[in-house]
């Protein structure tokens, strides 16, 4: 294990923008509870549709967009607020 100092630009919560050492920009830092969520979202996705249940792949689909347009505005927003121009 290496220990390395970070630039935190949000609280710390469960999904930190944060720039580690060496890198242009800042990423985001999700915990391993949120990440295995998330994974699971998709699995479930993949299940509705491997069963024809395309409304509900929809629904689950849909959710989990909306998860990540308010991540997206919430990395979005740590950087407009630091003046840190986008990496995208």
């Amino acid at each position: 294990m290496e220990r390395v100092e970070a630039e935190l630009f949000t609280d710390g919560g469960n999904n930190a923008v944060v720039r580690l050492p060496g890198r242009r920009s800042p990423g985001v830092l999700i915990q391993g509870d949120s990440l295995s969520i998330l994974r699971a979202d998709v699995a479930e996705v993949v299940e509705a549709f491997d069963q024809g249940d395309v409304a509900g792949a929809r629904e689950t689909a849909c959710l989990l967009l909306d998860g990540l347009d308010a991540l997206l505005a919430r990395y979005t927003a740590a950087l407009e607020a630091h003046e840190i121009p986008r990496p995208y």
